[in-house]
């Protein structure tokens, strides 16, 4: 018996010594001189060793397959949260969803303590309206326990057939027991910019999520507002609140709107040459795909000088920090709010055989004057927390330094921002909806306390400048 486990070992190094020499050699090649040339060769035999008992003494029979995914998925999950494996069904689930249409509850997720953590709902979704909130954990989806699946079988759970029902038990801070939401799948659609007119000369665009024709919706909304308000523009605000990111190009596009042509918008740095980027206000740089027309090309110029508020909060991530980041180091906008999630790393899907493939971290994102996002994210210009929130933005809110195993700011060491509650919490809290006083913040609404305060500061900047 036991040969036979050390045989099945021993063929199971094999494989894999063979298939990690062959990625080996064309990762390395021509790209670090610095990478060790030589395979951990008593850490594959522990593997093979541990793969082999598995194999033999494990309570029920497990597929070769399924052991070998598992472990990748462990190689990848063990790195930082935003390293994934994805399997056939995840990478076409991530391709559709950047187009900006896909079924589901509508629901940003990350995985903590085995646990499904809400990142954030996105707007005009089922999750969103039933009252699902940053931070919350989603412990039973149905009648599963989510502890012991991976994140990828547990979103899997979450999609279904439009019109289907599903029930979320999660724990929420400050809550003694936990909340249940019965919520309809749908068909999500996301309306990725909002602009409205918020009176004669002041503009104000939500941009929701960075997807594939953002750049496109925005330029257009734009022109609408130009039109609409023939011309007399005075003010606008930039609403990136909640906005948890998305593609880099649309984050570029959106950016390229407001600075002037060639200026740095962003640059990336990581170990490889493929990995250090430098993209500016330039159509090469937002265009996705060749041929395609510069859809800024005939934005009135007035949008490169209107006075400018980008409203930002800790639910702000990824893209959102690169655009407020940008236009807060050209001084081209005054950033509003409160401080920003801090997710500054870098994802490249790597495609696989079979329609899989891996998401890994491969840079760190740093701003036109160099400053890096990672783990501290944009620190307002002014700092205006919500009344509604009860002076608990930074509780209420999820941050990337709040995540196990998330990357370190490389410029700015130990200067990470977690959330924390105020010492006074305890007393006149602000109660969740289920319970509750607290209602859902409206952005853009009138009774919107941060878009009210950018409006008066957009009036003030106006009366001064006519001075």
């Amino acid at each position: 018996m036991r040969s036979r486990i050390e045989k099945a070992g021993l063929v199971v190094l094999g494989v894999i010594a063979g298939v990690l020499l062959s990625l080996h050699f064309s990762a390395v090649a021509d790209k670090d001189k610095d990478i060790e040339t030589t395979l951990p060769v008593e850490e594959l035999r522990t593997f093979s060793e541990v793969f082999g008992r598995i194999k033999s003494d494990y309570v029920e029979p497990v597929s070769d397959k399924k052991l070998i995914t598992e472990a990748i998925n462990g190689m990848l999950s063990g790195l930082d949260p935003h390293s994934a494996y994805l399997d056939a069904e995840g990478f076409k689930e991530l391709q559709v969803g950047t187009q900006g249409e896909f079924g589901g509850l509508g629901i940003e997720v990350g995985m903590e303590d085995g646990l499904v953590k809400v990142v954030s709902p996105i707007e005009d979704t089922p999750a969103f309206q039933a009252g699902i909130k940053t931070g919350d954990l989603i412990f039973k989806l149905d009648d599963t326990l989510v502890k012991g699946l991976t994140l990828n079988d547990a979103v899997k759970h979450m999609r279904g057939k439009p019109g289907s029902k599903i029930t979320l038990t999660v724990l929420r801070k400050n809550e003694t027991k936990p909340l249940t939401f019965t919520l309809t799948r749908a068909v999500i659609k996301v309306q990725s910019v909002k602009p409205k007119l918020i009176e004669p000369g002041y503009a104000f665009v939500r941009i929701t999520q960075f997807q594939e024709h953002t750049g496109e919706n925005l330029a257009a909304a734009l022109e609408n507002l130009y039109k609409e308000n023939k011309g007399d523009l005075k003010g606008l605000v930039l609403d990136l609140r909640n906005n948890p990111g998305g593609l880099l190009t649309a984050a570029v596009g959106v950016s390229s709107a407001f600075l002037p042509k060639d200026a740095l918008v962003v640059y990336t740095e990581g170990r490889t040459e493929d990995a250090k980027m430098r993209l500016t206000a330039t159509p090469e740089d937002y265009l996705h795909g060749d041929g395609k027309i510069d859809y800024l090309k005939e934005l009135p110029a007035a949008f490169k000088e209107v006075p400018m508020i980008v409203l930002v909060n800790g639910g702000s991530a990824s893209a959102s920090e690169i655009v407020s980041g940008a236009l807060q180091d050209h001084k081209r906008a005054l950033i509003m709010g409160t401080q920003s999630f801090g997710k500054g790393s870098v994802q490249t899907i790597l495609p696989l055989g079979n329609n899989t493939a891996i998401k890994l971290t491969t840079a760190r994102y740093y701003t036109p004057g160099g400053r890096s996002i990672q783990a501290k994210g944009i620190v307002p210009d002014i700092v205006v927390e919500d009344p509604a929130s009860g002076g608990m933005d930074n509780a209420l809110h999820l941050r990337e330094a709040d995540l196990e195993r998330h990357l370190s700011n490389d410029r700015q060491p130990g200067d990470e921002v977690k959330s924390s509650t105020p010492k006074d919490s305890n007393t006149d809290k602000p109660k969740d909806k289920e319970g509750s006083k607290m209602e859902l913040p409206v952005f853009g609404e009138k009774n919107d306390y941060q878009l009210n305060q950018a409006m008066n500061l957009l009036k003030g900047m106006n009366i001064l400048g006519k001075k």
